[in-house]
């Protein structure tokens, strides 16, 4: 896919790439509605950086570091990221002409091991940037192609099945077209059976294990092949294709691949061993759009179906998610849900919604919401401006 470059404008005509001038970066402290726990730990408030950037024109664009507050999902941190932006990736970006958001991670990849997530988090930016100053939809950008995307929920452990359950049941009189329910050793086995037998056959189910097992567990995770899973996400470590690959061949229900899947090459490593049928693709642990299309459009050409995952994010954050989950071969409901599952009040305006299982894709220029800039300011902790 090839995307107009920025001198496509409607509202500032032609000019060839633009300037960043001044970049802004946040943090702000987000509360949950109620703690939100995985294999390794539990939140109960999301520490989230946020980046604004301005160009010659004073066109602006938000955008949000996916990072969490430890190193558990990834390497990167609230804390290393903001070290990254502010010192590295932030300077190089600034003054520097960029003709297309494609251009972008190349620019702040050169010379520099990891920090994707930091990284994404400018680029992504300057998509937003783009289609702003293009006078089009972030989707359309992107090449989406959907008007209306699927929604699915994740679903925390729990204490006991039958919490499990009441949960369950609840995401699925709500509309949600596919329940994610995060498992481990001892919160596994008797927490699907006991929701497979509560919905029925037909209830969309599946698991995200958060690389929490081994091959050791090889014998319990064959007992989820008896629940008619759509998949399970992430068994095993996150550095291990050839293990999953192994533990593919001797399970029927599909392996998902998410904290595995951080760049196109791992994409083409997945699918030369066979490590999985399905990919989880996060803009953010790929190091931004660019690489998420790229790892999308693999996958299509393989029959390898992907769905958009989620990182606890605001509002802002869920724009680019929506944007890209518009794509044609994200054809598996994604974790998009609306503002009120995880907010008493999002930083975006309209906040995001859910009718029927379904979550409309914005119309309007850029990213399609409107900042809540008073919101921001009030949950604000620590802000660094960069400029030419």
């Amino acid at each position: 896919m090839s995307a107009p470059p920025f001198w496509i404008s409607a509202r500032f005509g032609i000019r060839r790439g633009v300037h960043i001038t001044d970049i802004e970066v946040r943090e702000i402290r987000l509360p949950l509605k109620e703690p939100f726990r995985i294999s390794s730990g539990a939140v109960t408030e999301r520490r989230i950086l946020l980046v604004r950037i301005v160009d010659a024109d004073g066109c602006t664009a938000w955008a949000e570091c996916v990072a969490g507050e430890q190193p558990n999902y990834s390497a990167d941190t609230v804390d290393t990221s903001w070290l990254a932006l502010s010192q590295w990736f932030g300077p190089r970006l600034l003054g520097t002409q960029v003709d297309r958001a494609t251009e972008v991670d190349a620019l702040l990849a050169k010379g520099v091991h990891g920090h994707r997530m930091a990284r994404a988090t400018l680029e992504m930016a300057m998509w937003g940037l783009q289609a702003k100053r293009s006078g089009i939809p972030l989707s359309q950008l992107l090449g989406g192609t959907r008007a209306d995307l699927e929604v699915g929920i994740s679903i925390g452990i729990q204490d006991s099945p039958a919490a499990l359950v009441e949960r369950a049941r609840a995401a699925l009189a709500s509309g949600y077209r596919r329940i994610k329910m995060k498992i481990e050793p001892g919160s596994d086995v008797e927490h699907v059976a006991a929701v497979r037998s509560a919905l029925g056959p037909a209830a969309p189910l599946m698991v995200d294990a958060n690389n929490a097992y081994s091959l050791d567990d090889t014998a319990t995770l064959q007992r989820l092949d008896d629940f008619d899973l759509m998949m399970i996400e992430q068994p095993l470590d996150h550095e291990d294709i050839v293990r999953h690959a192994a533990l593919q061949r001797v399970l029927r229900t599909p392996l998902c691949l998410d904290e595995s899947i951080t760049s196109l090459d791992r994409a083409h490593d997945m699918i030369t061993l066979r490590a999985g049928r399905i990919v989880n693709i996060k803009p953010g642990r790929v190091g931004g759009l660019s690489a998420a299309i790229a790892i999308h459009d693999l996958c299509e050409s393989h029959a390898i179906p992907v769905w958009c995952g989620g990182m606890l994010e605001s509002g802002i954050g869920r724009a680019y998610n929506v944007a890209l989950a518009s794509l044609p071969n994200f054809s598996i409901a994604g974790d998009i849900s609306p503002s009120a599952r995880y907010w008493e009040r999002d930083i975006v305006s309209p906040e995001w919604t859910m009718t029927d299982g379904m979550m409309s894709v914005p119309s309007a220029p850029g990213i399609g919401v409107s900042v809540d800039a008073d919101r921001i300011d009030d949950l604000t902790v620590r802000t660094r401006m960069l400029h030419r």
